[in-house]
């Protein structure tokens, strides 16, 4: 299967001729990343994880695009969308779905606490294959599932450096990727990836950077 890492939180996986997207938000090149797509996962409401007016364009398009969200997200695209609505599919957590010939399981259901003031908003992890898994904005461990690649939301307004590596030293995956890494420079992203990198380690994570656009195959 390849990996593509877009800006932020957006990553493409394609395999068999078959492309699934998740994340695609405002801050990553989304209608890119998006272009060619067989099914999208949206872990949750905030713009730089769904770029709504990106997916409506996919959904508008001569295609069968099939979209799957938290519900409030799914209710969202489906009143943008009226005419693609049966191919939007709300999603709760602990969930066993097919995605474009793409076995998905959902985890977790909330999205991490940034304040006490600021109510919190739906989130879902999507496990991939048995293989990619994405928590969104969460550090949520698929208990009792081995993860062989992990995307490591690496910076946010709702974590700290010791968090990151704890969810990496807790999932334990072969090997990590980072995402949520647009509000770094690039000397702060160096800093975190480097704890990352080396405490995770530790535990067998073997952790590698990914520039926008770049791919792997996992």
């Amino acid at each position: 299967m390849k990996l593509t890492k877009y800006t932020h939180a957006c990553i493409r996986l394609e395999k068999d001729g078959k492309v699934l997207v998740l994340d695609p938000g405002t801050f990553s090149e989304s209608a890119e990343a998006l272009d060619g797509a067989h099914a999208v996962l949206i872990t949750h409401e905030h713009p730089d994880h769904v770029d709504v007016p990106a997916m409506t364009r996919a959904l508008e398009a001569p295609a069968d695009l099939a979209v799957f969200a938290p519900a409030g997200v799914a209710a969202t695209l489906q009143e943008e969308a009226p005419q693609a609505a049966e191919r939007i599919h709300p999603v709760e957590p602990g969930s066993t779905f097919d995605a474009a010939g793409f076995e998905v399981r959902s985890f977790g259901g909330q999205h991490a606490l940034i304040h006490p003031q600021i109510p919190l908003v739906a989130n879902i992890g999507y496990l991939v294959d048995g293989n990619v898994y994405h928590p969104g904005d969460s550090f949520i461990v698929p208990d009792g599932l081995s993860v062989r690649t992990l995307l490591v939301p690496i910076h946010a307004p709702w974590s700290k450096a010791a968090e990151v590596v704890d969810f990496v030293v807790s999932v334990r995956a072969p090997r990590a990727f980072q995402i949520h890494d647009g509000l770094l420079n690039e000397t702060g992203l160096k800093m975190v990836e480097g704890h990352v990198s080396r405490l995770g380690g530790k535990y067998g994570t073997k952790f590698a950077h990914l520039a926008p656009r770049e791919s792997v195959e996992v």
